[in-house]
């Protein structure tokens, strides 16, 4: 089997720090090579992979503003399209764009969908929707009016994130700082109830951070910047619990996983796949309220840390979304006439 894995050039794959979908690209790269699958991956030059890497853009155009992220998307869509016939499957990570290349290809595409930036993209995936495969994150992050072969969870690797059985005495706030993922109720629940909040991660909306984050930034409630692997595991791991008070319809929530991993409940309001990730009581609290929130502050203690671990080993974990995925290859090679075997043969029906 070959399998063209086109991953996204905004960060470098896998990402120094943010750059979540690149992220899981190279998850599900890295566990597709240890499984003798041959994999060539379309990325930034700089990217760090075990699979063959073919690529046209020097750098991330987040990482380097000389770069017109327009021309090389471009260019860099368009590389993986004009070798179409060297692969027996295109997986997308790329969004939308790559599907209006799709009908000048024979080569089967799959696009996981790893969500719907806005309503007004989806006239591109209704128009490929019988000629495409795709792949939702989660089952709350599903459109009624197109077809999906399968919803894939996300899944990380659990040897990069360290257990740590203590509870800590602080309060994290892990992702973008916009008001989508509610930074600013992050910071109300932490005065609320008394507690310290650090927060961590890439300013995307500055003029939000300068409202909401930055007047209330000192010794009880700082704010860290986006952090590395080392430096993630650290501040997750000693944690009392994630805070994740997100106002939009969250397609999976890598950062909730990752602070399961290293043993840290969650406590995040009931919207998106929140409800598929969260199991009240067990890994955290999903709710509907700030002030629901606030109250369970209290009962994150009773949960257990190593229980947090063990429902990510059982459920996220990065071997079950490859084999996941391979079996979604197999579906798809079945139906275009082709049988795939382990090491990368086929045999053609």
């Amino acid at each position: 089997m070959r399998i063209a894995m086109l991953s996204p050039i905004a960060w470098r794959t896998p990402p120094r720090h943010y750059g979540p979908w690149e992220r899981v690209v190279s998850l599900i790269t890295e566990g597709l090579v240890k499984e003798g699958i041959d994999v060539t991956l379309y990325a930034t030059a700089d990217s760090l992979t075990s699979a063959k890497l073919r690529s046209v853009c020097p750098a991330a155009y987040e990482e380097d503003r000389e770069l017109d992220p327009k021309v090389w998307e471009c260019l860099h869509i368009a590389e993986v399209m004009e070798q179409a016939d060297e692969f027996d499957i295109i997986h997308n990570h790329f969004d939308f764009l790559p599907l209006s290349y799709s009908g000048q290809i024979q080569t089967p595409v799959v696009t996981t969908i790893h969500g719907f930036s806005s309503p007004k993209i989806l006239p591109v995936y209704r128009k490929y929707n019988a000629s495409s495969y795709y792949v939702s994150i989660s089952d709350a992050d599903r459109c009624a009016e197109l077809n999906y072969i399968r919803t894939i969870h996300h899944g990380i690797d659990l040897e990069a994130f360290t257990f740590n059985p203590r509870q800590g005495d602080y309060l994290v706030y892990f992702g973008r700082i916009h008001h989508d993922k509610g930074t600013r109720e992050a910071i109300e629940i932490a005065k609320r109830t008394g507690m310290k909040l650090v927060i961590a991660g890439i300013i995307q909306d500055q003029d939000y951070y300068d409202a909401y984050v930055a007047p209330h930034l000192g010794t009880d409630i700082t704010y860290i910047g986006s952090v590395g692997p080392k430096e993630r595991n650290e501040v997750l791991g000693g944690a009392y619990a994630l805070l994740h008070p997100i106002h939009f319809h969250e397609p999976f929530g890598l950062s909730v996983v990752e602070s399961m991993a290293c043993g840290t409940p969650v406590l995040a309001f009931r919207k998106g796949s929140m409800p598929e990730i969260i199991e009240n009581g067990r890994n955290g609290y999903a709710d509907d309220t700030l002030d629901e929130l606030v109250r369970r502050i209290p009962e994150v203690s009773g949960i257990s840390r190593e229980g947090c671990r063990q429902l990510v080993e059982e459920r996220f974990s990065q071997q079950r979304m490859v084999r996941d995925y391979i079996g979604v290859y197999k579906e798809i090679m079945d139906k275009h006439g082709g049988v795939i075997s382990r090491g990368g043969s086929l045999t053609v029906g």
